[in-house]
């Protein structure tokens, strides 16, 4: 099955602000894991997120955090953020259980 990947206006700046090199990366990451196993999780790179309603994932990419939720067969990426960023991005916007 194949699933319909789409970004949020944020998740959009949010890339567009990544250095090419890691733009490249993630680009290639979503394509990849996003559109054919976004719930499939991995030891490393996909973990399904504890505690919280929304964001339900995450993919790691390098230093490179991609929060999205999974509803059918869309996949909505909300945010793309560093690792450092992305408690404080959590806080902010992750709605808990």
């Amino acid at each position: 099955m194949t699933f319909a990947v789409m970004l949020a206006p944020e998740a959009v700046e949010d890339l567009n602000g990544l250095p090419a090199h890691l733009r490249a990366a993630v680009r290639s990451v979503l394509h990849t894991h996003l559109r054919s196993e976004p719930t499939k999780i991995s030891r490393s790179r996909i973990k399904r997120l504890r505690g919280l309603s929304r964001p339900q994932y995450r993919l790691r990419v390098d230093e490179v955090l991609v929060f999205y939720d999974v509803a059918g067969t869309i996949v909505e990426v909300l945010a793309i953020v560093t690792k450092s960023e992305a408690q404080s991005w959590l806080a902010q916007f992750g709605n808990p259980e």
